[in-house]
């Protein structure tokens, strides 16, 4: 029993140390945003991050032996592509010309409640009150953070993060079904084309922002296509079809801590105590969300199965008697061999 429990405790390690990667790259991606962001525009930042990602992802796609995806698929390609690649990137672009890189972390740290909540609409997992009022608390935190700053321009752009936050949400269950046929690499790939198909027909808005671009704004554009981009989304792809979405999702709030740490070790970023209290409140809303239920199903103990309904109905044999299924089993002997059910009436 432990040689079978062995494997799989080292592939559960495996899939969180990817989302350790995950946590670290993504993370990194909020103050990256804020250096690339200005130079090449918010257009121009989304292509170059995709076409960047997708060409590091297609070069290695003959050599992993990534396959084209099933016709059947394509609907859920597309939809991924849209919602966790082009849409995503151009709105946290945008909202990050104004929005701290540590504030808009927090916010898209919110992303878990609306993939719960498709998990539980679309794949049935079940919707419990502790999930109903982490919540509502998470809610909360989001308000407080959005409310934190008193800058007019920064409160407005607040909501363009709070939208990529939601498309966010809907991409990590749209991967689900994908990922019980693809690999994660194969899905990272499929996603990273489709968003640089949906960006190219900005390019004319973007042109003059790309090629008059500092080399620091490029170098972060390129940083942000190969980590968090091709990496960061094949260790999700990797962790999210090894773990249950509310394990792989509640990851995701540990994002906003080490962002925090980075935006401000990179770009001197300080965070107000309002989003600080917030970001708390968020995470811990977060957490019940993702992890409460777990946790009180380990305080309450293990559950004791029902009893065995008997063999025998006023000591005549029930075998037989109805064609009961359970109790034929029961008149079977434990070493293999029939015998009729006790009739003994003491």
């Amino acid at each position: 029993m432990a040689f079978l429990a062995s494997p799989r405790r080292s592939r559960h390690a495996l899939a969180v140390v990817a989302g350790a990667v995950v946590v670290g790259s993504w993370a990194s991606a909020f103050a990256a945003i804020r250096v690339a962001a200005p130079g090449l525009g918010v257009f121009g930042l989304s292509l170059v991050r995709l076409v960047v990602a997708a060409a590091g992802l297609l070069v290695l796609a003959p050599a992993l032996g990534v396959r084209l995806p099933a016709r059947r698929d394509l609907p859920l390609v597309v939809g991924c592509g849209f919602f966790g690649m082009a849409a995503y990137q151009v709105l946290l672009n945008w909202g990050e010309l104004q929005v701290p890189a540590g504030t808009a972390s927090i916010i898209v740290a919110a992303a878990p409640l609306v993939s719960v909540a498709i998990a539980a609409g679309a794949f049935g997992e079940r919707l419990t009150i502790l999930k109903i009022v982490g919540s509502a608390v998470a809610l909360g935190g989001v308000a407080l953070v959005t409310t934190a700053r008193s800058d007019v321009s920064i409160t407005s752009s607040i909501w363009i993060v709070i939208a990529a936050a939601v498309v966010q949400g809907i991409y990590h269950p749209l991967t689900k079904p994908l990922l019980l046929r693809y690999t994660g690499l194969e899905v990272a790939t499929y996603g990273m084309v489709v968003g640089v198909v949906l960006t190219v027909p900005f390019l004319g808005f973007a042109w003059d922002d790309v090629v008059s671009a500092s080399p620091d704004a490029w170098w972060a554009a390129m940083y942000l296509g190969v980590v968090p981009s091709a990496v960061g989304f094949v260790m999700w792809g990797y962790t999210v079809a090894r773990l249950p979405v509310a394990t792989s999702t509640s990851l995701l709030y540990l994002v906003p801590v080490v962002a925090i740490v980075i935006a401000y070790l990179w770009l001197g970023e300080r965070p107000v105590w309002g989003e600080l209290s917030g970001g708390l409140v968020v995470i811990a809303g977060v957490a019940t969300v993702t992890l409460g239920d777990r946790a009180l199903k380990r305080l309450r103990g293990p559950q004791l199965p029902a009893p065995p309904v008997p063999a025998t109905v006023h000591g005549h044999e029930a075998a037989g008697r109805g064609g009961d299924p359970a109790a034929e089993l029961l008149a079977d002997d434990s070493l293999g061999g029939r015998r009729p059910a006790s009739s003994d009436s003491s």
